[in-house]
């Protein structure tokens, strides 16, 4: 990882799926279709003043989004914050690059 810049792509944790599924509703929003599956697959990390994460997700069939979303710090006590989706579809194999 570059300094300042995103870590390299890991196995999405439990963490990375309560952050996908506290944004699934806007997602949804964002992306006009109901998901079926909402499932976090990998991520990358970024330590801003808070934590950016990018996080490739299932959601059914060979389909999947990519998600751009802003955790604050944790004193601040907010919600996570969708601030971009790509895809619809992406797939397996595409590769999870900053958007």
């Amino acid at each position: 990882m570059s300094c300042g810049g995103f870590s390299d792509p890991k196995t999405a944790t439990e963490e990375e799926q309560l952050i996908c599924n506290a944004v699934k509703n806007k997602a949804e929003e964002l992306a006009g279709k109901n998901f079926d599956e909402f499932t976090a697959k990998k991520s990358r990390t970024q330590v801003v003043a808070g934590i950016n994460y990018l996080i490739k997700v299932h959601v059914g069939g060979k389909e999947y989004v990519h998600l751009l979303v802003f955790q604050p710090l944790p004193y601040e006590e907010k919600p996570p914050v969708l601030t971009g989706i790509q895809g619809i579809p992406k797939h397996w194999d595409d590769e999870l690059v900053p958007f």
